[in-house]
């Protein structure tokens, strides 16, 4: 069977179960059930897509295909703000009840602890990727520890606010985040559109794609950029979330027999 024939069925179904979950069983409350229920599934449509996106682009640049962006810390580092912020200013600050501030919050801060870590490790030319992957575990474990030490003291009643940040939920997303998370990931994918042809390559390898003629040390920085603006979204958007990605992206490995990172990002999307 030919992938876009794969590709077409997959759609189908796609929809059909979406329509499943939108209409069913609404007994009338369209007016109030269906936007909800229309929120959540594009909420997950575009938290799936980005993750997925995100981890095939993680696991071509690192060449291993059980690896996954959470390996970076991004996770880590959004549980432990969100910890911190409701031990030092407690459940009721504006940065914790104010979903879009929270939001724009976790967003920025995973950004830029991704472009200032990524920056301080290529300063130096030479630096191999798996070397960028054992300071990620290194920070990854420092942050867990400073949450799990902050949740200990934690006031019981603020720690169950922690423990909803803890994991990923799609009941209660805002529909307005929804459209700024989709605006971000749209942006985003645009950019790295260009770059397809350029994962292929780097999927031979750093010394095969260099002797092609890509630029490998800017490929690899900006997808892991591109990588770390989509983990950010879908986080902040519902929560640690990440380990779907290696689902999805290996089930697309086995689905299709190719090597085109354009063929699985419509799989992915």
């Amino acid at each position: 069977m030919r992938n876009s024939t794969k590709i077409i069925i997959l759609t189908a179904l796609a929809i059909v179960f979406c329509s499943l979950y939108l209409f069913h069983d609404l007994n009338g409350s369209f007016d109030y059930a269906l936007p909800r229920r229309a929120i959540k599934v594009m909420a997950m449509v575009l938290t799936g897509v980005a993750i997925a996106y995100s981890t095939v682009i993680f696991q071509t640049i690192t060449h291993n295909r059980i690896l996954t962006p959470s390996i970076m810390g991004l996770d880590s580092l959004y549980l432990l703000l969100q910890t911190a912020v409701i031990f030092f200013l407690g459940s009721g600050h504006f940065t914790i009840v104010n979903r879009h501030v929270n939001f724009i919050l976790s967003v920025s801060t995973m950004i830029i602890f991704a472009l200032i870590l990524y920056k301080f490790l290529f300063k130096r030319g030479g630096q191999p990727i798996y070397f960028l992957l054992l300071v990620g575990i290194i920070v990854g474990t420092f942050f867990e520890s400073i949450s799990t030490f902050l949740q200990v003291l934690i006031d019981p009643n603020e720690f169950l606010r922690v423990q909803d940040k803890m994991f990923a939920s799609f009941n209660n997303v805002s529909g307005e985040l929804v459209w700024w998370a989709l605006g971000i990931v749209v942006i985003t994918f645009l950019v790295g559109w260009k770059s397809f042809n350029d994962l292929d390559v780097l999927s031979l390898g750093r010394d095969t794609a260099i002797n092609l003629g890509v630029s490998y040390d800017r490929v690899v920085k900006l997808m892991l950029v591109i990588s770390a603006v989509l983990i950010s979204v879908s986080t902040a958007l519902v929560g640690p979330i990440t380990f779907f990605g290696l689902i999805v992206a290996n089930l697309s490995y086995q689905f299709f027999n190719s090597y085109k990172h354009k063929v699985l990002s419509q799989v992915l999307q």
